[in-house]
């Protein structure tokens, strides 16, 4: 399973995929194989181990985005979601799996009780290793061919996603990553110069 692809070629080449189709360049044992990887390995503040993931493949993935399209259709003007909101949809659906991201609060509340002068930072570490885990599952699913993007249809979509796959309640939805086969290419990224983003001191050559 393991990618010819360094570790730095497969940040360089994560991008923002929309266009996904349903051919997996992996089978769905080395996509959960590559999901447990990134669960058990990526850090968390005071190893709270606070991120909870549920992996949607094949139809319960279709399911999900069903879902979403039943939550939406009457928050949103019916032109508005005829002309945006569905096709947008629709193009996740078209795609092979979802990753969600959930957060316990539970370990976090632990934190808070057995360390109070740390207590009002636990909260936002959390919202840090759920993104670490969003950014290292998109990057491993990157390596392996897989294009990907990353949606937030939280809250609206939580309870129903919860009920339907039997998901605590107290767990909250961060963060959705839609992947699949690459049926388009990212378009082109603009980046800011460096010199204004990365600042060096001490360097002796």
């Amino acid at each position: 399973m393991a990618s010819s692809k360094t570790f730095l070629d497969a940040i360089k080449e994560r991008r923002t995929i929309y266009q996904l189709n349903k051919e997996a360049p992996k089978s769905d044992k080395e996509i959960s194989e590559l999901i447990n990887q990134v669960v058990l390995h990526v850090p968390s503040s005071f190893n709270s181990q606070s991120t909870r993931v549920v992996l949607l493949l094949n139809a319960e993935h279709e399911k999900f985005w069903e879902i979403t399209k039943e939550v939406l259709k009457p928050q949103v003007p019916e032109d508005q979601y005829k002309s945006g909101t569905e096709p947008k949809l629709n193009g996740f659906q078209a795609a092979y799996g979802t990753v969600l991201f959930f957060e316990d609060p539970e370990p976090v509340e632990n934190l808070r009780k057995a360390f109070p002068l740390y207590a009002h930072h636990f909260g936002d570490w959390s919202e840090h290793t759920s993104a670490m885990h969003q950014y290292a599952a998109w990057v491993a699913l990157e390596a392996e061919g897989f294009g990907a993007n990353l949606q937030h249809y939280n809250p609206i979509v939580d309870q129903r996603a919860q009920e339907e796959w039997k998901i605590p309640q107290e767990w909250k939805l961060r963060a959705q990553l839609v992947f699949g086969g690459r049926a388009g290419e990212a378009g082109e990224k603009q980046f800011k110069p460096i010199e204004e983003r990365v600042f060096v001191h001490g360097a002796k050559n």
